[in-house]
Protein backbone atom coordinates (compact mmCIF):
# COMPACT_ATOMS: atom_id res chain seq x y z
CA UNK A 1 0.00 0.00 0.00
CA UNK A 2 1.32 3.64 -1.06
CA UNK A 3 1.23 6.55 1.53
CA UNK A 4 1.73 9.96 0.36
CA UNK A 5 2.24 11.36 4.18
CA UNK A 6 6.03 11.70 4.96
CA UNK A 7 5.33 12.03 8.54
CA UNK A 8 3.51 7.63 8.06
CA UNK A 9 5.68 5.59 9.92
CA UNK A 10 6.90 2.26 8.18
CA UNK A 11 7.12 -1.15 9.71
CA UNK A 12 10.24 -2.93 8.13
CA UNK A 13 10.14 -6.79 7.67
CA UNK A 14 12.58 -7.32 11.15
CA UNK A 15 9.23 -5.75 13.34
CA UNK A 16 11.67 -2.53 13.69
CA UNK A 17 9.44 0.88 12.83
CA UNK A 18 10.65 3.60 11.41
CA UNK A 19 9.05 6.84 12.83
CA UNK A 20 8.32 8.67 9.53
CA UNK A 21 10.17 8.40 5.50
CA UNK A 22 12.88 10.62 5.88
CA UNK A 23 16.57 9.55 6.50
CA UNK A 24 19.88 11.14 6.85
CA UNK A 25 21.28 9.14 4.16
CA UNK A 26 25.48 8.29 4.54
CA UNK A 27 27.79 10.99 4.29
CA UNK A 28 31.57 10.28 4.98
CA UNK A 29 32.49 12.70 8.16
CA UNK A 30 36.15 11.06 8.20
CA UNK A 31 35.89 12.10 12.54
CA UNK A 32 37.38 8.83 13.78
CA UNK A 33 40.75 9.65 16.19
CA UNK A 34 43.95 8.15 14.72
CA UNK A 35 42.96 4.97 16.08
CA UNK A 36 40.21 4.42 13.83
CA UNK A 37 37.96 5.17 17.12
CA UNK A 38 34.70 7.62 17.14
CA UNK A 39 35.13 10.45 19.36
CA UNK A 40 32.84 13.09 21.00
CA UNK A 41 32.94 15.04 17.33
CA UNK A 42 31.11 11.91 16.06
CA UNK A 43 28.63 11.68 19.30
CA UNK A 44 27.83 15.44 19.22
CA UNK A 45 27.31 15.35 15.81
CA UNK A 46 24.32 12.18 15.25
CA UNK A 47 23.03 13.99 18.71
CA UNK A 48 22.42 17.25 16.66
CA UNK A 49 20.68 15.19 13.80
CA UNK A 50 18.45 13.04 16.09
CA UNK A 51 16.72 16.22 16.94
CA UNK A 52 16.12 16.96 12.94
CA UNK A 53 13.05 15.03 13.10
CA UNK A 54 14.61 12.20 10.65
CA UNK A 55 13.05 8.67 10.99
CA UNK A 56 16.02 7.05 10.30
CA UNK A 57 19.91 7.74 9.62
CA UNK A 58 22.74 6.25 8.74
CA UNK A 59 26.13 6.47 9.68
CA UNK A 60 28.74 7.45 6.85
CA UNK A 61 31.90 4.58 6.11
CA UNK A 62 32.52 2.62 8.84
CA UNK A 63 35.82 0.30 7.53
CA UNK A 64 35.47 -3.49 8.47
CA UNK A 65 39.49 -3.63 7.80
CA UNK A 66 41.92 -1.72 9.71
CA UNK A 67 44.63 -2.34 7.13
CA UNK A 68 42.17 -0.98 4.27
CA UNK A 69 40.63 2.44 4.61
CA UNK A 70 38.75 4.65 2.56
CA UNK A 71 39.64 7.82 3.90
CA UNK A 72 42.12 9.09 6.48
CA UNK A 73 39.59 9.45 9.45
CA UNK A 74 37.29 6.55 8.66
CA UNK A 75 36.21 4.91 11.88
CA UNK A 76 36.85 1.25 11.77
CA UNK A 77 35.18 -1.64 13.75
CA UNK A 78 37.14 -4.55 13.11
CA UNK A 79 37.18 -6.12 16.24
CA UNK A 80 35.22 -4.79 19.75
CA UNK A 81 39.25 -2.78 20.66
CA UNK A 82 36.42 0.30 20.31
CA UNK A 83 33.43 -0.56 21.50
CA UNK A 84 33.05 1.70 24.56
CA UNK A 85 33.49 4.33 21.70
CA UNK A 86 30.82 2.78 19.86
CA UNK A 87 28.51 2.28 22.67
CA UNK A 88 28.72 5.94 23.02
CA UNK A 89 27.98 6.90 19.37
CA UNK A 90 24.84 4.84 19.23
CA UNK A 91 23.80 5.94 22.44
CA UNK A 92 23.28 9.74 20.95
CA UNK A 93 20.10 9.20 19.19
CA UNK A 94 18.47 6.65 22.03
CA UNK A 95 16.98 9.64 24.06
CA UNK A 96 15.25 11.08 20.73
CA UNK A 97 13.82 7.39 19.33
CA UNK A 98 15.42 7.74 16.35
CA UNK A 99 17.11 4.88 14.74
CA UNK A 100 20.54 4.69 13.95
CA UNK A 101 22.32 2.54 11.57
CA UNK A 102 26.14 1.83 11.02
CA UNK A 103 26.94 1.64 7.25
CA UNK A 104 29.71 -1.20 6.95
CA UNK A 105 32.33 -0.71 4.19
CA UNK A 106 35.76 -2.18 2.15
CA UNK A 107 37.19 0.17 -0.22
CA UNK A 108 38.69 -2.36 -2.41
CA UNK A 109 40.91 -0.68 -5.27
CA UNK A 110 39.57 2.25 -3.99
CA UNK A 111 41.72 2.62 -0.63
CA UNK A 112 43.03 5.91 0.39
CA UNK A 113 46.89 6.08 -0.20
CA UNK A 114 47.64 7.93 2.91
CA UNK A 115 45.70 5.83 5.01
CA UNK A 116 46.59 2.46 3.22
CA UNK A 117 48.62 -0.11 5.15
CA UNK A 118 48.74 -2.10 3.11
CA UNK A 119 48.40 -2.79 -0.93
CA UNK A 120 45.02 -2.17 -1.90
CA UNK A 121 43.11 -5.39 -2.77
CA UNK A 122 40.13 -6.08 -5.55
CA UNK A 123 38.50 -8.60 -7.18
CA UNK A 124 40.84 -8.66 -10.27
CA UNK A 125 43.96 -6.56 -10.74
CA UNK A 126 42.65 -3.55 -12.18
CA UNK A 127 43.33 0.28 -10.93
CA UNK A 128 40.80 2.41 -11.02
CA UNK A 129 40.94 4.94 -13.94
CA UNK A 130 42.11 8.09 -11.99
CA UNK A 131 45.19 10.13 -11.57
CA UNK A 132 47.89 8.62 -9.47
CA UNK A 133 45.52 5.05 -9.22
CA UNK A 134 47.71 2.00 -8.08
CA UNK A 135 47.03 -1.29 -9.40
CA UNK A 136 45.53 -3.59 -6.49
CA UNK A 137 46.35 -7.02 -5.60
CA UNK A 138 43.90 -9.76 -6.85
CA UNK A 139 42.09 -11.39 -3.76
CA UNK A 140 42.17 -15.04 -3.08
CA UNK A 141 39.41 -17.24 -2.62
CA UNK A 142 40.81 -17.81 1.21
CA UNK A 143 40.72 -13.66 1.54
CA UNK A 144 37.44 -13.36 0.13
CA UNK A 145 36.11 -15.30 2.43
CA UNK A 146 37.83 -13.35 5.35
CA UNK A 147 36.68 -10.27 3.95
CA UNK A 148 32.58 -11.88 3.65
CA UNK A 149 33.39 -12.69 7.46
CA UNK A 150 34.69 -8.65 8.31
CA UNK A 151 31.20 -7.68 7.15
CA UNK A 152 29.57 -10.22 9.51
CA UNK A 153 31.76 -9.74 12.54
CA UNK A 154 31.47 -5.92 11.88
CA UNK A 155 27.78 -5.93 11.98
CA UNK A 156 27.71 -7.93 15.39
CA UNK A 157 29.88 -5.69 17.13
CA UNK A 158 27.75 -2.60 15.84
CA UNK A 159 24.64 -4.44 17.17
CA UNK A 160 26.44 -5.24 20.79
CA UNK A 161 27.36 -1.23 20.79
CA UNK A 162 23.84 -0.82 20.68
CA UNK A 163 23.00 0.71 17.00
CA UNK A 164 19.40 -0.70 15.53
CA UNK A 165 21.24 -1.79 11.75
CA UNK A 166 23.77 -1.83 9.24
CA UNK A 167 23.63 -0.82 5.67
CA UNK A 168 26.43 -2.82 3.48
CA UNK A 169 27.98 0.24 0.86
CA UNK A 170 27.31 -1.81 -2.21
CA UNK A 171 27.58 1.00 -4.29
CA UNK A 172 29.82 3.88 -5.82
CA UNK A 173 32.64 1.74 -7.26
CA UNK A 174 33.57 0.05 -3.27
CA UNK A 175 34.69 -3.37 -2.92
CA UNK A 176 31.18 -5.16 -3.10
CA UNK A 177 30.53 -2.99 -6.41
CA UNK A 178 33.80 -3.99 -7.85
CA UNK A 179 32.61 -7.64 -7.66
CA UNK A 180 29.50 -6.78 -9.55
CA UNK A 181 31.04 -5.30 -12.05
CA UNK A 182 32.67 -6.50 -15.30
CA UNK A 183 34.88 -4.00 -16.07
CA UNK A 184 36.59 -4.28 -12.11
CA UNK A 185 35.88 -8.10 -11.90
CA UNK A 186 37.39 -10.06 -14.61
CA UNK A 187 37.46 -13.41 -12.56
CA UNK A 188 36.69 -16.91 -13.71
CA UNK A 189 36.13 -18.69 -11.00
CA UNK A 190 33.41 -18.83 -8.35
CA UNK A 191 33.25 -15.06 -7.80
CA UNK A 192 32.50 -14.07 -11.57
CA UNK A 193 33.17 -15.02 -15.04
CA UNK A 194 29.30 -14.14 -15.65
CA UNK A 195 26.47 -12.02 -14.01
CA UNK A 196 25.75 -14.77 -11.37
CA UNK A 197 28.94 -15.71 -10.26
CA UNK A 198 29.56 -11.77 -10.00
CA UNK A 199 26.84 -11.26 -7.66
CA UNK A 200 27.96 -13.93 -5.32
CA UNK A 201 29.85 -12.25 -3.10
CA UNK A 202 27.02 -9.29 -2.31
CA UNK A 203 24.65 -12.25 -1.89
CA UNK A 204 27.13 -13.91 0.78
CA UNK A 205 27.92 -11.02 2.51
CA UNK A 206 24.42 -9.76 2.67
CA UNK A 207 23.72 -13.71 4.25
CA UNK A 208 26.50 -13.72 6.15
CA UNK A 209 25.46 -10.54 8.08
CA UNK A 210 21.85 -11.44 8.85
CA UNK A 211 22.70 -14.86 9.88
CA UNK A 212 25.22 -13.24 12.81
CA UNK A 213 22.79 -10.42 13.88
CA UNK A 214 19.35 -11.45 16.22
CA UNK A 215 15.80 -11.20 13.89
CA UNK A 216 14.58 -7.33 14.77
CA UNK A 217 18.24 -6.10 14.03
CA UNK A 218 17.99 -4.15 10.84
CA UNK A 219 20.02 -4.75 7.84
CA UNK A 220 19.74 -3.00 4.33
CA UNK A 221 22.05 -2.84 1.55
CA UNK A 222 22.64 0.24 -0.84
CA UNK A 223 22.84 -0.43 -4.29
CA UNK A 224 24.39 1.02 -7.40
CA UNK A 225 21.14 1.08 -10.09
CA UNK A 226 23.68 1.03 -12.87
CA UNK A 227 28.19 2.48 -12.58
CA UNK A 228 27.11 4.65 -15.94
CA UNK A 229 30.11 3.16 -18.00
CA UNK A 230 30.58 1.53 -20.88
CA UNK A 231 30.86 -2.51 -20.76
CA UNK A 232 29.90 -1.92 -16.44
CA UNK A 233 27.11 -2.81 -14.48
CA UNK A 234 24.04 -2.52 -16.04
CA UNK A 235 20.28 -1.40 -14.71
CA UNK A 236 19.09 -4.97 -15.91
CA UNK A 237 22.15 -6.54 -13.90
CA UNK A 238 21.17 -4.78 -10.78
CA UNK A 239 17.68 -5.75 -10.73
CA UNK A 240 18.58 -9.08 -10.90
CA UNK A 241 20.61 -8.66 -8.11
CA UNK A 242 17.84 -7.26 -6.38
CA UNK A 243 16.03 -10.20 -7.22
CA UNK A 244 18.32 -12.16 -4.98
CA UNK A 245 18.38 -10.09 -2.34
CA UNK A 246 14.98 -9.80 -2.18
CA UNK A 247 14.98 -13.09 -0.31
CA UNK A 248 18.03 -12.45 1.91
CA UNK A 249 16.32 -10.91 4.67
CA UNK A 250 16.94 -7.47 3.68
CA UNK A 251 15.14 -4.22 5.40
CA UNK A 252 15.90 -1.77 3.16
CA UNK A 253 17.28 -1.18 -0.12
CA UNK A 254 18.75 2.13 -1.32
CA UNK A 255 19.45 3.03 -4.72
CA UNK A 256 22.23 5.21 -6.02
CA UNK A 257 24.36 5.04 -8.65
CA UNK A 258 27.80 5.95 -10.18
CA UNK A 259 31.56 5.79 -8.84
CA UNK A 260 34.87 7.54 -8.96
CA UNK A 261 35.27 6.90 -12.81
CA UNK A 262 31.48 7.69 -13.35
CA UNK A 263 29.88 10.01 -10.69
CA UNK A 264 26.81 10.31 -11.15
CA UNK A 265 26.10 10.44 -7.53
CA UNK A 266 28.14 13.39 -7.33
CA UNK A 267 26.33 15.47 -10.21
CA UNK A 268 28.92 15.71 -12.24
CA UNK A 269 27.22 13.94 -14.98
CA UNK A 270 23.61 15.37 -14.92
CA UNK A 271 21.51 17.75 -13.38
CA UNK A 272 20.57 16.89 -9.68
CA UNK A 273 16.69 16.78 -11.11
CA UNK A 274 17.25 14.26 -13.92
CA UNK A 275 19.48 12.51 -11.47
CA UNK A 276 16.46 12.19 -9.28
CA UNK A 277 13.96 11.24 -12.28
CA UNK A 278 16.46 8.61 -13.07
CA UNK A 279 16.88 6.91 -10.02
CA UNK A 280 12.80 7.45 -9.37
CA UNK A 281 12.86 5.32 -12.74
CA UNK A 282 14.78 2.33 -11.79
CA UNK A 283 13.42 2.35 -8.14
CA UNK A 284 10.01 1.66 -9.81
CA UNK A 285 11.09 -0.52 -12.50
CA UNK A 286 12.82 -3.02 -9.40
CA UNK A 287 9.64 -2.50 -7.21
CA UNK A 288 8.24 -5.98 -8.47
CA UNK A 289 11.62 -8.26 -8.02
CA UNK A 290 12.41 -6.78 -4.62
CA UNK A 291 9.10 -8.20 -3.37
CA UNK A 292 8.46 -6.66 0.56
CA UNK A 293 11.66 -4.96 0.74
CA UNK A 294 11.23 -0.98 0.99
CA UNK A 295 12.71 0.78 -1.09
CA UNK A 296 14.56 4.29 -0.65
CA UNK A 297 15.59 7.15 -3.17
CA UNK A 298 18.24 9.27 -2.57
CA UNK A 299 19.66 12.27 -4.67
CA UNK A 300 17.96 15.54 -5.61
CA UNK A 301 14.89 15.56 -3.25
CA UNK A 302 14.98 19.40 -2.02
CA UNK A 303 10.82 20.05 -1.49
CA UNK A 304 8.03 18.36 0.39
CA UNK A 305 5.92 18.40 -3.18
CA UNK A 306 8.54 16.32 -4.65
CA UNK A 307 9.00 14.02 -1.91
CA UNK A 308 5.32 13.33 -1.29
CA UNK A 309 4.73 12.58 -4.83
CA UNK A 310 7.29 10.21 -5.03
CA UNK A 311 6.11 7.77 -1.94
CA UNK A 312 2.30 8.72 -3.38
CA UNK A 313 3.58 7.28 -6.82
CA UNK A 314 4.63 4.17 -4.97
CA UNK A 315 8.08 4.58 -6.42
CA UNK A 316 10.08 4.44 -3.22
CA UNK A 317 9.09 4.44 0.33
CA UNK A 318 11.64 6.23 1.80
CA UNK A 319 13.21 9.74 1.08
CA UNK A 320 17.01 10.07 1.26
CA UNK A 321 18.77 13.10 2.34
CA UNK A 322 22.46 13.87 2.00
CA UNK A 323 24.28 17.12 1.63
CA UNK A 324 21.30 19.19 2.47
CA UNK A 325 21.79 17.74 6.11
CA UNK A 326 24.92 19.29 5.66
CA UNK A 327 24.10 22.81 6.22
CA UNK A 328 19.73 22.16 7.84
CA UNK A 329 21.01 19.94 10.23
CA UNK A 330 17.04 19.82 10.92
CA UNK A 331 16.29 19.54 7.33
CA UNK A 332 13.61 16.38 8.18
CA UNK A 333 11.77 18.91 10.95
CA UNK A 334 11.73 21.99 8.24
CA UNK A 335 10.37 19.60 5.52
CA UNK A 336 7.62 18.23 7.82
CA UNK A 337 6.63 21.68 8.83
CA UNK A 338 4.79 23.30 5.73
CA UNK A 339 3.10 22.04 3.13
CA UNK A 340 5.01 24.07 0.66
CA UNK A 341 8.79 24.09 2.63
CA UNK A 342 11.68 23.20 0.46
CA UNK A 343 15.31 22.49 2.07
CA UNK A 344 18.59 24.88 0.93
CA UNK A 345 21.54 23.27 -1.40
CA UNK A 346 24.60 24.63 -2.40
CA UNK A 347 26.62 24.26 -5.02
CA UNK A 348 30.58 24.87 -4.21
CA UNK A 349 33.40 25.09 -7.08
CA UNK A 350 35.15 27.20 -9.75
CA UNK A 351 33.76 28.18 -13.20
CA UNK A 352 34.06 25.71 -16.14
CA UNK A 353 35.38 28.33 -18.47
CA UNK A 354 37.54 30.21 -16.48
CA UNK A 355 41.65 29.81 -16.41
CA UNK A 356 41.43 27.07 -14.09
CA UNK A 357 39.58 24.88 -17.19
CA UNK A 358 42.92 25.37 -18.86
CA UNK A 359 44.97 23.28 -17.13
CA UNK A 360 42.67 20.75 -15.22
CA UNK A 361 39.47 18.71 -15.08
CA UNK A 362 37.54 21.64 -13.27
CA UNK A 363 34.56 19.30 -13.21
CA UNK A 364 36.59 17.11 -11.38
CA UNK A 365 37.73 19.36 -8.73
CA UNK A 366 34.55 21.28 -8.29
CA UNK A 367 33.25 17.65 -7.66
CA UNK A 368 35.94 16.99 -4.58
CA UNK A 369 35.87 20.99 -3.43
CA UNK A 370 31.58 20.54 -3.46
CA UNK A 371 32.04 17.74 -1.05
CA UNK A 372 34.88 18.91 0.71
CA UNK A 373 33.26 21.88 1.60
CA UNK A 374 30.11 20.16 3.21
CA UNK A 375 32.96 17.88 5.17
CA UNK A 376 33.44 20.74 6.45
CA UNK A 377 30.12 21.55 8.26
CA UNK A 378 30.12 18.13 9.72
CA UNK A 379 32.98 19.15 11.03
CA UNK A 380 31.86 22.15 12.83
CA UNK A 381 29.07 20.74 13.83
CA UNK A 382 30.92 17.62 15.73
CA UNK A 383 32.95 21.19 17.04
CA UNK A 384 29.58 22.28 18.83
CA UNK A 385 29.21 24.61 15.68
CA UNK A 386 26.76 25.98 13.31
CA UNK A 387 27.24 25.10 10.02
CA UNK A 388 28.80 27.96 7.98
CA UNK A 389 27.51 28.71 4.35
CA UNK A 390 30.12 31.70 3.82
CA UNK A 391 32.76 29.50 3.79
CA UNK A 392 34.44 29.78 0.70
CA UNK A 393 35.97 27.07 -1.73
CA UNK A 394 39.66 27.89 -1.21
CA UNK A 395 39.26 27.10 2.61
CA UNK A 396 37.54 24.08 1.41
CA UNK A 397 40.26 23.65 -0.96
CA UNK A 398 42.64 23.73 2.01
CA UNK A 399 41.18 21.90 4.10
CA UNK A 400 40.98 19.11 1.43
CA UNK A 401 44.62 18.70 0.63
CA UNK A 402 44.67 18.71 5.14
CA UNK A 403 42.98 15.53 5.20
CA UNK A 404 43.86 13.74 2.32
CA UNK A 405 47.07 15.19 0.85
CA UNK A 406 47.85 15.26 -3.20
CA UNK A 407 45.29 13.01 -4.25
CA UNK A 408 42.74 15.16 -2.91
CA UNK A 409 40.95 15.96 -5.59
CA UNK A 410 41.32 12.54 -7.66
CA UNK A 411 39.49 10.67 -4.68
CA UNK A 412 36.57 11.91 -3.15
CA UNK A 413 33.67 9.64 -2.38
CA UNK A 414 30.10 10.78 -1.99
Amino acid sequence: MTVSDLSAPLTLPCGQVLPNRLMKSALSEVLADRHGAPDHRLERLYATWATGGYGLLVTGNVMVDGRQIGEPGNVVAEDERHLPQLTRWASATRAHGVPLWMQLNHPGRQANPMALRSTPVAPSPIAVKIPGASTPRELTGAEIEDVIERFATTAAIAEKAGFDGVQVHAAHGYLVAQFLSPLSNQRTDEWGGDPERRMRFAVEVVRRVRSRVSPGFAVGIKLNSADFQRGGFTEEQSKDVVAALSTEGLDLIEVSGGSYESTAMFGAAASTVEREAYFLEYARAVREVAGDVPLAVTGGFRSRTAMESALSSGDCDVIGLGRPTCTTPDAANVILAGADARIASHRIGFSTTGLLSRVTDVKAVNSAIDLGWHEDQLHRMGAGLQPDVSRTKLAAAASLVRRNGRDAFAKRRG
